[in-house]
C-alpha cells in the first residue's frame, strides 16, 4: 500500500496495480477489494489475480504462484517493469537466514534492488529497499490509508517470523546499518562475478560436448566458474542448477585430483586441467 501511494506520487497516471489473492486466508478476498478501492481514488488501474497454491513448502509455492502470476499480468497490460515492496526489514531478515545456512557471499549480498521477475521475462525493480518497515507504516498511517495484517506474518511455524520476533527485541541491532553492508556484499559479488567472466574468457575452452578448465582464479572464482560449466552441460536435467554446497564437494575433489560427479556431469582432472563432460548412460538393460 506504500509502494502504491509513494509510485503514484512519483509517476501520476504511469503506474497501474494487481493484487495477487492466493485464496489462502478468507480475509484475502477483502483485502484485495481494499486495495482495489485505493486504486479507485488515485485513479489507478487495478486488477486482482487469483492464483491457485500447489502444495508442498507454502511460502516457496505462493511465490512461484504470486510471480508467475504477475509476469503474465505484465505481459497482457504490455507493461515493461514490475515493483515490488521489499523493504530493509526484508533485506536483514534475508541476510540473517541465509548467514545462518552458512551462504556464500552470492548468498548474503541478499534482496538486489533491480533482476528479472523470478521465472518470468520481465524487468523487477524495488525501489524501497532503503526504507525502514516503520517508516512504510508510518507513511501510511499520515496518509489514513488502511493496510492488511497477515496473520501468517506472526505464525511461529516460518522461520522468517520466528527471526522477525527475535530482531524486534534485539534493539542494539542497526537495520539500516545492517542493510547498507548487504549492499556492500552486492558489490563484492558483482566483482567477483567479473572476474568470474574473465577467467571463463582466458581459462576454459569448449571441445564438442566437453569442457576443459585450466584454473588460475582464487577458489571462490573458481567455484563460479565450475558452476557455470555444470550448468552448461547439466541444465536440461531436471532438478538443475546444483547447490553451492554441492559445488564445493565437488572442486575440493578436483583440487585433491580425484574424479567427481554432479548434476549428470563427470569431472576429472588432466595435468593441470579440469575436464568436465555429460555422463555416459548407464546401462538400464534388464538381465536375462
Amino acid at each position: 500500500m506504500a509502494l502504491l501511494l509513494l509510485a503514484n506520487a512519483a509517476r501520476p497516471g504511469m503506474v497501474e496495480a494487481a493484487t495477487v489473492d492466493h485464496r489462502l486466508r478468507e480475509e484475502s478476498a477483502a483485502e484485495a477489494a481494499m486495495v482495489s478501492e485505493l486504486c479507485k481514488i488515485l485513479g489507478v488501474p487495478h486488477r486482482t489475480l487469483p492464483v491457485d497454491v500447489a502444495a508442498g513448502n507454502l511460502q516457496a509455492e505462493a511465490r512461484n504462484a504470486r510471480y508467475g502470476a504477475l509476469d503474465r499480468w505484465l505481459a497482457e497490460q504490455d507493461l515493461p517493469t514490475l515493483a515490488t515492496a521489499h523493504h530493509a526489514d526484508d533485506q536483514v531478515e534475508t541476510f540473517l537466514m541465509r548467514l545462518n545456512r552458512g551462504s556464500g557471499v552470492a548468498g548474503l549480498s541478499g534482496i538486489r534492488p533491480s533482476g528479472n521477475v523470478p521465472g518470468g521475462s520481465h524487468r523487477l525493480i524495488r525501489p524501497l529497499l532503503a526504507w525502514r518497515k516503520r517508516e512504510l507504516i508510518e507513511l501510511l498511517e499520515n496518509a489514513g490509508a488502511d493496510f492488511a495484517r497477515d496473520p501468517s506474518n506472526r505464525d511461529q511455524a516460518f522461520d522468517r517470523v520466528k527471526l522477525r520476533e527475535n530482531l524486534t527485541d534485539a534493539g542494539w541491532l542497526d537495520i539500516g546499518a545492517i542493510a547498507r553492508s548487504v549492499t556492500h556484499l552486492a558489490e563484492a559479488d558483482a566483482t567477483i562475478e567479473w572476474m568470474a567472466a574473465h577467467e571463463w574468457a582466458g581459462r576454459v575452452k569448449r571441445i564438442g560436448r566437453k569442457y576443459v578448465y585450466r584454473p588460475a582464479a582464487p577458489r571462490t572464482v573458481r567455484l563460479r566458474v565450475v558452476s557455470r560449466i555444470i550448468e552448461e552441460l547439466g541444465g536440461d536435467l531436471p532438478g538443475s542448477g546444483p547447490r553451492g554446497s554441492g559445488i564445493a564437494r565437488l572442486l575440493d575433489r578436483l583440487e585433491a585430483g580425484e574424479q567427481a560427479n554432479l548434476a549428470g556431469v563427470l569431472a576429472s582432472t588432466v595435468g593441470d586441467a579440469w575436464r568436465f563432460e555429460p555422463e555416459p548412460p548407464r546401462n538400464t538393460a534388464s538381465q536375462p
